[in-house]
């Protein structure tokens, strides 16, 4: 039997059109992504079905269900952009710093910026601590394990302050970084929660108490 071969062009369209295809592909779980994103902020990484994501993207439950394979795997792609998005606003811009103190301000700064907006959309790391604190598996590992490369970035951040000369020597810098921290808890806490007015100014002054406590430069 001969052997019957597409013509040239034939074989050029091949690629161009699979790739268009793919493109297409890309963007539709980008779409679905945004949108699973914008819901968990609201109700939650346990409050995300396919269900309420088909409707909300007007496609069918079998045509999300086919970019993800698993609720579950749809949950870990919404936390890989979710902390994407975080190093975008906060981790990348504070990098143009000098290293030391400039560097960790800005840190805290753009965090604050970021916490300030989350104020009335909802902290992902926050809502997905409480719901997988003790549930254990590949979505909480997932979720812990971009806040502990966020908070490893922060300690980092702080030991370069100390070794700038601008803390302390006997300064403490995890105990510094911890505090850090829990500024920004408590701040979601009395801004989103509680509805504390001056809760952003008094997380603001609580920053600046800390670095005056270890010892840095006014």
């Amino acid at each position: 039997m001969a052997i019957v071969e597409l013509p040239a062009k034939a074989h050029r369209a091949l690629p161009q059109t699979s790739g268009a295809i793919v493109h297409k592909g890309q963007q539709t779980k980008a779409a679905i992504v945004d949108a699973a994103l914008g819901l968990a902020t609201q109700i939650g990484l346990e409050g995300l079905s396919i269900g309420a994501l088909a409707e909300v993207m007007r496609m069918s439950k079998s045509g999300v269900f086919a970019h993800f394979g698993s609720r579950e795997e749809l949950q870990i792609s919404v936390i890989r952009e979710y902390h994407a998005r975080f190093e975008e606003e906060v981790f990348y811009p504070a990098l143009e710093k000098p290293k030391g103190m400039p560097r960790l301000k800005a840190l805290f700064q753009n965090w604050m910026n970021r916490t300030s907006v989350e104020i009335d959309s909802g902290c992902l790391y926050i809502s997905g601590a409480v719901e997988f604190d003790d549930r254990p598996g590949p979505v909480r590992d997932a979720l812990a394990g971009s806040v502990q490369t966020w908070l490893a970035a922060m300690y980092r951040a702080v030991v370069q302050v100390k070794e700038a000369g601008h803390l302390a020597q006997d300064a403490d810098e995890h105990q510094m970084a911890f505090e850090i921290h829990g500024l920004i808890l408590a701040l979601h806490y009395e801004a989103r929660f509680l509805k504390n007015p001056g809760s952003v100014a008094r997380a603001t002054t609580g920053f600046a108490n800390i670095l005056a406590r270890y010892g840095s430069a006014p």
